[in-house]
């Protein structure tokens, strides 16, 4: 029978000296559902990973710990949440070894993932063995705490560019990375946003995970890698809103392989990147026509008002939404920095940012 890690991120406050280490993965952040106002440290460098990596959370403490699921006084998640305890029991009822690991940094990510680690390779490089009996079950609070994993695995088995291996396929970086079990810690949510695990049609009962984990096969997914060293498994909204909700306009080059959707001189609404379908719509309006995960491409889509007049003079706008759909998108702000949501997680962009398809890279157990 399997080995199943059942892995849940803490809080950045129970980590020593207060930080997560550079991929910030388990610090508060804002909830999936939060719009295109807020932002944070700037979009790239070593910032930008200990924000945009920060896992969102779902309960009532930092650390996405409701207090009756035994947290301390000072926030601190001293048991696992109710979830976590109910998906362990029923993958011990099935006669798996599992132990719940709960992480407060990228070395203890790390500590987990090196369990999912081949054989050595004669070319030296670390590479997941494909024939594992381990099983990895991430409980997220958020699609940033499941997207904090998955950079970990990304920063554990792409090899550098020199050190490229000829049975890595031409499409891709990475090599097919372990399959994820998703146990989502926020069964009922209180805003319309769809989490990553919902739009898949992923199962959020505790018993039906451990099912799914035990019984199901690996789903191949899409991934999206950013040259700021990050990755996106869902999407990306760009953009910002005042204080009354009114979108602010931004100017910037947005290019999808060769399309140029925006030369800069545009006033731009959104821009909305999407691997899945999180960004689809901003309030009313359709961004994204049909972002498909398992495709291969990306779809982007940016609004541009559009200033009209009527036959009697009368000035009116309109939103233009502009498509495209290829291999690699790439952002240029023009004016200062653009706030972002990636996955959840709040960034700011200052300066240019490329997102590319990897085809098939990573994976989620699936019934």
């Amino acid at each position: 029978m399997y080995d199943v890690v059942l892995l849940t991120l803490g809080s950045e406050r129970d980590a020593p000296g207060g930080a997560c280490g550079s991929g910030g993965c388990c610090g508060a952040a804002p909830q999936d559902g939060a719009g295109p106002t807020h932002s944070a440290k700037d979009g790239t460098g070593p910032t930008d990973s200990a924000t945009a990596d920060a896992g969102a959370t779902g309960g009532t403490t930092a650390d996405g710990c409701a207090p009756a699921d035994g947290a301390t006084a000072d926030g601190r998640c001293d048991t696992p949440r109710v979830p976590v305890l109910a998906c362990a029991e029923a993958l011990t009822a099935r006669g798996a070894r599992v132990e719940t690991v709960t992480a407060r940094s990228d070395a203890e990510i790390d500590e987990v993932l090196a369990r999912f680690d081949g054989p050595p390779r004669p070319d030296g490089l670390t590479w997941p063995d494909p024939d594992s009996k381990a099983r990895l079950v991430v409980a997220s609070a958020s699609d940033a705490q499941l997207r904090a994993v998955v950079r970990r695995l990304v920063r554990r088995y792409a090899p550098p560019p020199s050190r490229r291996p000829d049975d890595l396929p031409g499409n891709r970086t990475v090599p097919d990375l372990p399959p994820i079990g998703v146990l989502p810690l926020d069964p009922a949510r209180s805003t319309t946003h769809r989490d990553l695990a919902a739009q898949l049609g992923l199962p959020r009962d505790p018993a039906a995970v451990a099912a799914a984990v035990l019984d199901g096969g690996p789903r191949r997914l899409d991934l999206l890698r950013n040259d700021g060293g990050s990755v996106t498994l869902d999407g990306a909204l760009l953009g910002a809103a005042d204080d009354s909700g009114r979108p602010l306009h931004w100017r910037g080059r947005v290019e999808v392989d060769d399309a140029v959707l925006s030369n800069g001189d545009d006033p731009l609404l959104a821009c909305a990147i999407g691997n899945a379908g999180g960004y689809a719509r901003l309030d009313d309006v359709a961004l994204l026509g049909d972002p498909d995960p398992t495709d291969g491409l990306v779809e982007v889509a940016v609004a541009v008002p559009v200033v009209t007049r009527s036959a009697l003079g009368r000035k009116r706008v309109r939103l233009e939404v502009r498509r495209a759909r290829g291999r690699a998108v790439a952002v240029l702000p023009r004016e200062g920095k653009v706030p972002f949501l990636d996955d959840g997680a709040e960034g700011e962009l200052s300066r240019k940012r490329s997102w590319w398809t990897e085809p098939g890279a990573w994976a989620v157990w699936a019934g």
